[in-house]
């Protein structure tokens, strides 16, 4: 556990649409790396701690992976700052944000939200998922910008020529990634079911539906 300040306080908006208030920290060593930033969950956390901008709080790891803030020093705040409340609209998209009955969590319910799309394909791509080397999020976020992907589905029809379009790729890492994508039509059927993010599916509840099923056509 180790204190530093909050600069800030920004929404991210994630692959299921949740809102989430994450604290832009000064950073700090924490358990190894270089920390910044420090997720506050939801907005009843963020009610309950009552961190504001500029508030001396303590970080540590949740799972010794994900940082977050799990107390505030109040009697450090200078002057009286603004609390902090969710936007009553996604941040990406001004889509009005919906609140499902019975849980905290506030969500965008725009499926096209540029911001969910780009969380989605990270998703997607990711090692437990199809394992597709080379999209970065650097990349996802530009082929999303520009339209070139809408929805997963999207990236098994990119081609080298759009690829070399987009700033800073060149022939060969654009044929890498058309390549490794292209390889990840090889995985099994669990790895997609959890590459899709279906709620409430993860990588043990994939692996026994594929099984179940046997194939992705009688699923």
């Amino acid at each position: 556990r180790a204190t530093t300040r909050v600069r800030d306080i920004v929404v991210q908006v994630g692959r299921t649409g949740n809102l989430t208030p994450v604290a832009a920290l000064e950073p700090l060593p924490l358990a190894g790396p270089t920390v910044a930033r420090a997720s506050l969950h939801n907005a009843d956390v963020v009610q309950e701690l009552d961190v504001r901008v500029g508030d001396s709080v303590q970080v540590e790891k949740a799972g010794e992976i994900i940082p977050q803030v799990v107390a505030v020093d109040l009697g450090a705040r200078s002057g009286n700052p603004p609390p902090f409340t969710i936007p009553e609209a996604c941040p990406a998209c001004s889509t009005p944000e919906e609140r499902r009955a019975g849980q905290v969590a506030v969500r965008c319910p725009n499926p096209s939200c540029p911001a969910v799309v780009k969380a989605s394909v990270l998703h997607f791509t990711r090692r437990f998922a199809m394992d597709i080397d080379h999209l970065g999020e650097v990349l996802v976020a530009e082929l999303v910008d520009r339209g070139l992907v809408r929805d997963v589905a999207d990236l098994y029809g990119l081609t080298v020529e759009q690829l070399v379009m987009l700033p800073r790729m060149r022939e060969k890492s654009a044929a890498n990634v058309v390549a490794a994508i292209a390889g990840s039509r090889e995985r099994p059927l669990d790895r997609l079911l959890t590459g899709v993010g279906i709620d409430l599916i993860g990588p043990v509840a994939a692996r026994q539906l594929a099984e179940a099923v046997g194939a992705l056509e009688a699923l």
